[in-house]
């Protein structure tokens, strides 16, 4: 058991590990195709914080666990804005400046309602899958268009910051180098995490839904937290928050929507009825942190998400029959 543990948690740092890479690499192309670098900092980069995520549900889908992709989605969603926001807000209070960050948010809690429709009825057919898809792709489009609105504008935080985060060094080899090292590491990583979740799952008697929830869910999420202490400490506070956003819509759209159209099938009830409502619940709470005047995340709510975090795995714990709800 605490060989598999260990595994697991090796597995989850070497996904992280590979999908950073995979990000620097695809920058680099981009970069040397002449994209925008705005353009790659608001799509590429924000796509590349939902990749362990996308990853690991995909392999999950593969091997039949539809309920481990679907606890993954909606608990790295609950991880972002509780754990991550929250541990972000005790290391340094900060801010939300960008018109950007409240253009999205709406759409953000758009797709979590869509998320909903799908999920309201215990299970994810390929129609849904496709479904989800296309809300990705829109949501692309959107981004690179209000990319090029700030770009012409020239006075938004969130955009300088994401400027900041792109790789200034590196041409085609380097580049072609970290590709091949990241999509060789990357599949073997997800089989060690996801063989050993399941040596895991069947030791604890968790359920492949609890398990997505919990440690595949805190574990993808590793990549958030990195960007947003990292970020909160350099005062880039809106790439902070612009992350978790662009990340929970994508765990909406992509994670959920690739298993459904490899894999459609039923799944746990608990998934719409008690997971679903906790993440719309604090996808709420994030938004109007984020609205309020003034927008200021202090050390007071850092603590309130924070705890709400160990009180959400608590009620997992306690009022579901032997966690394998």
């Amino acid at each position: 058991m605490l060989l598999a543990m260990a595994l697991l948690i090796i597995g989850l740092l070497l996904v992280a590990y590979g999908a950073d890479r995979l990000v620097f690499a695809a920058s680099i192309l981009c970069r040397t195709f002449g994209i925008p670098p705005l353009i790659i900092g608001m799509t590429v980069v924000s796509i590349g914080t939902s990749l362990p995520e996308i990853i690991v549900s995909v392999a999950a889908s593969l091997h039949g666990q539809l309920d481990l992709a679907v606890g993954a989605a909606l608990g790295s969603n609950i991880t972002n804005i509780l754990l991550i926001l929250g541990l972000a807000a005790l290391v340094r209070p900060f801010t939300v400046h960008s018109d950007v960050l409240r253009r999205e948010l709406p759409l953000m809690l758009f797709v979590s309602v869509v998320a909903g429709s799908v999920l309201h009825d215990g299970q994810l057919s390929r129609s849904d899958g496709i479904f989800l898809l296309l809300l990705a792709v829109l949501w692309l489009l959107f981004i690179v268009k209000i990319a090029r609105l700030a770009e012409r504008q020239g006075n938004d935080s969130l955009t300088r910051e994401q400027l900041a985060e792109l790789p200034r060094e590196g041409g085609l080899p380097v580049a072609f180098l970290w590709l091949g090292i990241s999509l060789v590491i990357m599949p073997m990583a997800t089989r060690m995490v996801i063989d050993n979740a399941t040596v895991l799952a069947n030791y604890f008697a968790m359920s492949e839904l609890a398990l997505g929830l919990t440690v595949i869910a805190v574990g993808t999420s590793l990549p958030e937290l990195a960007t947003a202490i990292a970020g909160v400490r350099k005062g880039e506070h809106d790439i902070a928050v612009g992350n978790i956003i662009g990340a929970n819509i994508f765990n909406l759209a992509i994670v959920l929507g690739l298993p459904a159209l490899i894999t459609p099938g039923d799944i746990n009830p608990l998934a719409f009825g008690r997971d679903y409502s906790v993440m719309l619940l604090v996808s709420v709470v994030f938004a109007l942190l984020c609205w309020r005047h003034p927008r200021q995340i202090g050390r007071g709510a850092g603590i309130l998400l924070t705890v709400g975090f160990i009180v959400w795995l608590a009620m997992l714990y306690w009022l579901s029959p032997l966690f394998v709800g």
